[in-house]
């Protein structure tokens, strides 16, 4: 979420998504997370069907968005394959990095897969989101151990070795690593971090980050500018893209994925 303009009811839905958030998105409750669903044990799928999964959710904390998700993949897909034809892997980054939100689908709230990410076991900082309003009841807020400004971590440790709140980017960077998919380190960077805006457009979190994180940073930018902006009312025809996007599928995340 780049800029927050809400009115009426989108606002109450989108802001009460946050408050859940931020209220129970803290260290314990990350660490359990990652322990469910890491394992990837729970389904069995291809990567299209995952997908094409995404029709029946419409994401409760994205104000810009009133149509299923799977037309946003399709949309930012194509808005990266006309200004980079000859990164096929670009592409595919753009139609599968909402593809965790298949979470929701499973069982898990809203609050608990969707909407920008931030760090825990250190200081909420001003950047995100609803900062001012939305963590009173969260309890790392007041523990000494998680609430300075670095609490359990080193500087500079690297973001690899942050625990971010927990959501559907997270997610499916560990499905994709389960499977051994070949996307480039650039894209499962981009995949993995595209909802940390306090990060990538706030410029927030510098004293975490080490060299590789600086590296990653600007494609990360990138594929931001794909992922808010192509999200416009004229829907993509999927199923005349959808060979196209089978084919990068069978080079990047072939076959059947265990999710």
């Amino acid at each position: 979420m780049s800029v927050i303009n809400l009115t009426g009811s989108v606002a109450d839905h989108v802001y009460n998504t946050y408050k859940l958030m931020h209220t129970n998105q803290n260290v314990d409750f990350v660490k359990r997370k990652h322990l469910e669903w890491s394992g990837c044990s729970h389904a069995e799928m291809s990567m299209m069907d995952a997908v094409m999964s995404l029709d029946q959710l419409v994401d409760e904390s994205d104000p810009d968005v009133d149509f299923p998700n799977s037309f946003h993949a399709f949309q930012t897909a194509e808005g990266i394959r006309r200004e980079h034809p000859d990164k096929d892997w670009f592409q595919l980054v753009g139609l599968i990095h909402d593809v965790g939100k298949v979470l929701a689908l499973w069982g898990e709230p809203q609050w608990a897969v969707v909407g920008d990410t931030f760090p825990v076991g250190c200081a909420f900082q001003n950047s995100i989101v609803f900062r001012d309003s939305s963590f009173q009841e969260n309890s790392d807020d007041t523990n000494p151990s998680y609430n300075s400004k670095y609490g359990i971590y080193k500087p500079n440790c690297g973001l690899d070795n942050v625990l971010l709140s927990w959501g559907h980017d997270e997610y499916l960077y560990r499905v994709l690593q389960f499977n051994k998919c070949s996307i480039p380190e650039e894209g499962l960077n981009m995949i993995r971090y595209h909802s940390f805006y306090p990060w990538h457009s706030q410029g927030d979190y510098m004293h975490l980050c080490d060299d590789k994180d600086l590296q990653m940073l600007p494609w990360v930018k990138k594929f931001n500018n794909f992922d808010l902006y192509t999200k416009v009312a004229e829907l993509p025809d999927m199923e005349t893209l959808r060979p196209y996007y089978q084919s990068l599928i069978d080079k990047y995340c072939p076959g059947i994925l265990k999710w």
